[in-house]
Formats: structure tokens, sequence, C-alpha cells
């Protein structure tokens, strides 16, 4: 899951994804946040938080830690998000051994692409969450909705570069439960165009096997419609984690 884009190029996230496209989807999450979660200044942990654009858009109403495998994007997480705490770790294995009112991951649930994968983001999430704490995902694709090719180009532009990106997401095996986003990027700056490729391998599964593995997980799950520009018609999950039984 090492990408050029989260690597080498980790410096340019904010011309590939800016924190200001974030500010209506961010909406949507604080309003699912706060529909289980109520008033008050809760604890959030976002796993594979990446360049940190939609916690950016929280933190004025709850405390976050955050955490993610790749230390360059985290440096860039930390320019748009001071006083955040983060940890580098992998979303499948970290454990920072406290619990938290709830857990986000964003797109990069994308990022897993197997059923073990998930069980073992969600266990992770499971791990870091009071009974009662609330969950949420949301992955890029679906199975039932997705449909190839997916284009999009954008150019962004700051004070010393011109970047731009065609994304071009593909199916080369509809028995397996991954999909392919290939990117290139032309980045001009100090009067230099270079010429940059990228491959992203995602999973991709039914929501129907999202809900059971959150089940599975300990969750009460639910799919939320998630209508915000840019999306690609998968549903916000959100999970709520089971109260312990009491004695019998």
């Amino acid at each position: 899951m090492a990408t050029r884009m989260y690597t080498e190029f980790a410096r340019y996230c904010q011309l590939i994804n800016p924190a200001e496209d974030y500010a209506k989807e961010a909406a949507v999450w604080r309003d699912a946040l706060r529909s289980k979660l109520g008033p008050g200044r809760h604890t959030i942990l976002e796993l594979g938080v990446g360049g940190g654009c939609n916690l950016s858009h929280l933190t004025d109403e709850f405390d976050a830690v955050a955490a993610d495998i790749s230390p360059g994007m985290i440096e860039q997480a930390k320019k748009l998000n001071p006083g955040v705490e983060f940890h580098v770790g992998d979303m499948r294995t970290i454990h920072l051994g406290r619990t938290f009112k709830a857990v986000l991951i964003h797109d990069a649930i994308s990022y897993m692409q197997t059923e073990d994968d998930l069980r073992d983001a969600f266990a992770t999430a499971a791990a870091h969450l009071e009974p009662g704490g609330v969950f949420l995902t949301l992955p890029d694709y679906v199975r039932e909705v997705f449909k190839d090719p997916i284009v999009s180009v954008a150019t962004r532009r700051d004070a010393t570069t011109t970047f731009t990106y065609v994304e071009y997401t593909y199916d080369p095996d509809p028995a397996d439960t991954t999909v392919e986003t290939l990117f290139r990027y032309f980045i001009h700056e100090s009067g230099t165009l270079r010429i940059e490729d990228d491959r992203h391998v995602l999973g991709l599964f039914p929501t129907q096997t999202w809900l059971k593995l959150l089940r599975e997980a300990g969750f009460e799950a639910e799919a939320l419609p998630y209508d915000v520009e840019g999306a690609h018609g998968a549903p916000l999950f959100r999970g709520v984690l089971k109260q312990a039984a009491g004695p019998s």
C-alpha cells in the first residue's frame, strides 16, 4: 500500500486533494457523529488520516488523535491540524491502549483488499472504542454500483507548482475483490515539467459484505446514504459498538 502518492509525492497532497474541498463532506460526518453521540466535545480517533483534510473540519468540535501508515502524510496532516496527536501505524494492527467516543476511517479503508483486511481494520476500530462508541467509514466504491472506467482530471496551482493529474479506475478481474486506479501526474515547477505514474490497488466489496463484517466485529451496523458531490455511490457505513452484556 506504499503508493507514490503517499510517499515521494506526499508533499503535493494539498494540490491533489485541497482541504477546502472537504467542508461539505465533513459536515455529513459531523452529523453522523452528532446524531449518535449528542452534543459535547467528544474524543475521536481517525485511522488512515492521510493529509488530514476531512479531520481539519472537525477539530473545532472534537478532540482528535490520528494515525496513518505514511510518515510523509502525517507531516502534511500536522500542518492542517495543529494540536492533534499523531501516530504512525497500520489501521489493521495499531494499538494505542486507550478508547475514544468515535473512530473514523475515511476513504483510506479502500486500501483494504481482502475481507481479512477489513476484519482487521474493524477489529482495530472496535478495540479503540468505548461501549456505545461510533465507527464511521467510507469506501470509494461498492460492488453493486461500480461501473468502469471511472475517469477524472484536475489541475491545481500554488505559488510554485502547477499539478495536473489524470485518474483512471477500472476492474481488471471482476472475479476478485480489487480494482485498480492508475494515476498520471504532470508536475510543472521551477520551469520543468515532470510526468510520473502511480498505481493503486483498492478493495471492492458488496454493501452486504461491509455490513456483515461490521456486525461480526461487534457493531450494530447501517449503511447511510452519502449524497456528496464527487462520491461514487458508496454509502457511509456507521457502526455502534454493542454494550457489554451485564451479569445474568
